[in-house]
């Protein structure tokens, strides 16, 4: 298996499965369609086949049973991939996740930590309608004792993954399906703490800073490249850990830019959009501001199940582009 060069971000989801489960025998995948050559978008084909069905492990349609039974291993020193096709079905494991997992090594005094992971996959599109198309990371991101991740790249596709499986705290960890086409070049694997990982700026730039996470990241990038042919230089900000959040990059660049549009697939009310803006609000010197800070999210109501209408409900590249050109312009760059 090969696990660096050019890939794409479904491909290194599965080198990464393929990393922990040949490098570290008390990893295994647990979850729902994990033997379909197609339900999990590929990221695991032919796992089951090399690895054994003991180690990728197809369960019933049961999301808390599976997930508790996660937890429950990872107590007796296995590092467990609970794996959901659709994040919105992993509500129905909400009880194990942040009952029992987050709060193990609070109610303990640290003697002991549920090293679990949860993959959770955001599936939306296709006129799925609102049961099958949630991006849910903020309710998750408000935890504490839950580790929330959102790769938005190849790399991070990949690492983070790494990160989170050999993470003793319990961990959320998020892709996009609307990502598996990305590809980028991959460095050789670095095994690193994943308490060590915070925001990180894709792109420079100094006239405006645009944040996202996911796939919020890549419209921001798409938007930063479109700003850059008309003069406009862009920063890219990418989240990448939700909890525990770190604004320190985030609030960093915006000291450099004075403008901020925060990106999130999202809705509006309590979402990471707003926990964005008010941390830079929080920490930023106001006189640094240069215009006031832009959020861009779903608007606040259930996905539609039409094609015409998803075209107006999800966030553009474009929209980005409009809204960083509208700041930019209250404020003209020096």
């Amino acid at each position: 298996m090969r696990y660096h060069g050019r890939m794409s971000y479904c491909d290194a989801i599965r080198a990464g499965f393929h990393y922990l489960l040949a490098n570290h025998p008390e990893v295994f995948a647990i979850g729902q369609g994990l033997w379909s050559p197609w339900y999990v978008g590929n990221t695991m084909l032919g796992l089951d086949h090399e690895f054994g069905r003991d180690r990728i492990i197809d369960c019933p349609v049961s999301e808390l049973a599976t997930t508790g039974a996660g937890v429950g291993a990872s107590l007796f020193g296995y590092r467990p991939i609970v794996i959901h096709p659709r994040m919105d079905f992993m509500m129905l494991a909400s009880d194990a996740m942040v009952n029992q997992a987050a709060k193990w090594r609070h109610m303990l005094g640290g003697a002991a930590s549920p090293a679990v992971t949860v993959r959770g996959i955001i599936n939306r599109g296709g006129e799925q309608g609102a049961q099958h198309s949630q991006a849910l990371h903020s309710w998750y991101a408000h935890i504490p004792g839950l580790r929330v991740v959102m790769p938005a790249t190849p790399v991070d596709a990949r690492d983070l993954l790494i990160q989170a499986t050999l993470c003793n705290d319990p961990v959320l960890y998020i892709d996009d399906r609307w990502l598996y086409d990305v590809e980028d070049e991959l460095p050789d694997i670095e095994e690193r703490p994943l308490g060590m990982e915070q925001p990180r700026v894709l792109r420079e730039g100094r006239d405006v800073t645009l944040v996202g996470a996911g796939h919020a990241t890549q419209l921001c990038l798409e938007a930063a490249a479109t700003l850059a042919v008309k003069g406009v230089r862009a920063e890219v900000v990418d989240l990448r850990v939700l909890n525990p959040f770190d604004p320190a990059p985030v609030v960093a660049s915006v000291a450099k830019t004075g403008r901020l549009v925060a990106v999130d697939g999202g809705w509006r009310t309590c979402g990471m959009a707003g926990e964005v803006v008010a941390a830079v609000c929080e920490k930023l010197d106001p006189r640094r501001w240069r215009a006031a800070p832009r959020r861009l999210t779903l608007p606040d109501a259930p996905a539609p199940t039409s094609k015409p209408l998803e075209a107006a409900y999800y966030t553009t590249s474009g929209d980005v582009v409009s809204a960083a050109e509208e700041i930019v312009a209250a404020v003209p760059a020096e």
